[in-house]
C-alpha cells in the first residue's frame, strides 16, 4: 500500500478548499477532492495538482476527485469508503464544506426561515459529525488529523445571517467535545477565517466588504493561502487538539 499520506478535503474544488488541495500535494500528500456539482472544475483541479505533486517513483494514483453531496448522510459514507478504496487510507480531512443564504442581520423577520435554519444544521453542523463518523477508524488507524473550516461568524454576531452565525457557533463548540471523544489517536480542531476574497466572498458588496475590511486590525482581508498553512499545521502537529484558530487579520480583537 502507497505509504505517502492522503487528505480528503469537501468542498474542494474551489477557494480555501483548492488551496489546501494545492498546498498538500506540494508537501507530499495525496489529495481526495470532494465536489458537489461541477465536475469539469474538479477535473482541473486534480490535473493541477497533479503537474505539482512531489513525484516520489510511485506508480499508483496521486489524487481523484469524488461527487458527493454533504447534506445527505449515506453520500458522506459513500465518499469516505470510495477515498479509502481509490487511496488506500485517511491521513487527514478537512471537512470544508457549509451553507448559508445572506439575510439582512438587523431584521429577526428576515432570520425566521425554518427551511434556512434547517439546512444551516445540516451543511454546518451535521455533515461534519457525519463525515468524521464515517472517517474515524481510518483516522484512528493513521493518528490522523480532523479538520473543520467553521467562520469568525461563530465566535461574534455577524456574517450573512443568524442561522449561519449560529450554526458556526455550534460547529465550533461541536468540535471540542468531538476532539474528547475520539482522543487520543484522533485529533480534532477548527479554523475560523475571516473575510475570504472567494466565490463565496464575492457574495458581498463591494462596501460590506470595505468595511470588514477597515475594522481588522492588519487593515486587509484574510490570505486564503494563510488559512490554508495553518491547516497542514495542524495536521502535522501531534500536540494539538479541541481548538479554534482564528485567522481574521484583527477582525474580532
Amino acid at each position: 500500500m502507497e505509504k505517502r499520506p492522503v487528505i480528503l478535503v469537501t468542498a474542494g474544488s474551489a477557494g480555501l478548499g483548492a488551496a489546501v488541495a494545492h498546498l498538500f500535494a506540494k508537501n507530499g500528500y495525496r489529495v481526495a477532492v470532494n465536489y458537489a456539482h461541477n465536475s469539469k472544475r474538479a477535473a482541473e483541479l486534480i490535473e493541477e495538482l497533479s503537474a505539482t505533486t512531489v513525484q516520489g517513483g510511485v506508480s499508483e494514483k496521486h489524487h481523484v476527485a469524488i461527487q458527493a453531496d454533504l447534506a445527505v448522510r449515506s453520500d458522506v459514507e459513500r465518499l469516505v469508503e470510495e477515498t479509502i478504496s481509490a487511496m488506500g487510507r485517511i491521513d487527514c480531512v478537512l471537512s470544508n464544506g457549509g451553507w448559508t443564504r445572506f439575510t439582512d442581520m438587523s431584521s429577526l423577520d428576515d432570520n425566521v426561515s425554518e427551511s434556512d435554519w434547517d439546512r444551516a444544521f445540516v451543511m454546518n453542523v451535521k455533515s461534519h459529525l457525519w463525515l468524521l463518523y464515517a472517517a474515524r477508524q481510518a483516522l484512528d488507524e493513521s493518528s490522523g488529523s480532523f479538520i473543520t473550516t467553521a467562520s469568525i461568524a461563530g465566535v461574534s454576531n455577524s456574517g450573512s445571517s443568524l442561522a449561519y452565525s449560529v450554526t458556526k457557533a455550534a460547529q465550533i463548540h461541536m468540535a471540542k467535545g468531538l476532539a474528547r471523544m475520539v482522543g487520543p489517536r484522533v485529533r480534532i480542531n477548527t479554523v475560523s477565517p475571516g473575510l475570504l476574497l472567494t466565490e463565496w466572498g464575492a457574495r458581498f458588496t463591494d462596501d460590506q466588504k470595505d468595511a470588514h475590511r477597515q475594522k481588522t486590525a492588519l487593515q486587509r482581508f484574510v490570505q486564503i493561502e494563510d488559512v490554508a498553512e495553518q491547516v497542514l499545521t495542524l495536521a502535522k502537529s501531534s500536540s494539538i487538539t479541541g481548538v479554534n484558530v482564528v485567522i481574521d487579520a484583527g477582525y474580532t480583537i
